[in-house]
């Protein structure tokens, strides 16, 4: 007499997949609300304040000079969240997404978490540090234009590279608002 036995279908394909359309949906998003926030800032689209209003109110800020500031901000979010869309160089539009929102951050930690009378609070800020550096360490997934490129799956390296790299540009760009 022999036993029947059956394989299980490999759990872990779907399981991929699965990541894989997560991290897409994640990064379109994500990354599509990033791109629209810079485009406000530099263009006035998306309802947005533009060029003008965004540097004046960098000035306010504590930004200055408001001009460099705010053209900063507004391209760094619109070449971030392109990028993220794409899944495109993931760990470097991670790292450019996260320096900006350490940034947006301290703009308005004098709010607190969700803002009040003083204005907004930073929970936005916050939430999508906590998505770029998730994507840094996750990669883009296999719904990418760096698919098959050696971050896609390459975690710690990567995602912890492109932290450290945000955090530098991040603390660099506060020093700079200290001192000019």
């Amino acid at each position: 007499m022999t036993a029947h036995t059956t394989t299980a279908p490999d759990q872990r394909t779907g399981d991929i997949a699965a990541a894989d359309i997560g991290l897409l949906i994640l990064r379109i998003v994500f990354g599509g609300l990033l791109f629209v926030h810079g485009a406000q800032k530099l263009f006035g689209w998306f309802d947005g304040m533009g060029w003008d209003a965004t540097t004046s109110g960098f000035d306010q800020m504590g930004y200055n000079p408001g001009k460099f500031f705010g053209t900063l901000a507004g391209l760094s979010e619109m070449v971030g969240g392109g990028l993220l869309v794409l899944g495109l160089l993931t760990p470097l539009a991670a790292a450019i997404a996260l320096g900006t929102m350490i940034n947006a951050i301290n703009a308005t930690w004098h709010s607190g978490l969700f803002g009040g009378a003083e204005g907004p609070g930073y929970e936005m800020g916050l939430l999508f540090a906590v998505a770029a550096a998730a994507l840094a360490f996750t990669g883009p997934g296999r719904y990418s234009l760096d698919n098959g490129r050696p971050w896609q799956r390459q975690g710690v390296v990567w995602g912890t590279g492109a932290v450290v790299l945000a955090v530098v540009a991040g603390v660099v760009t506060l020093i700079l608002k200290w001192v000019l």
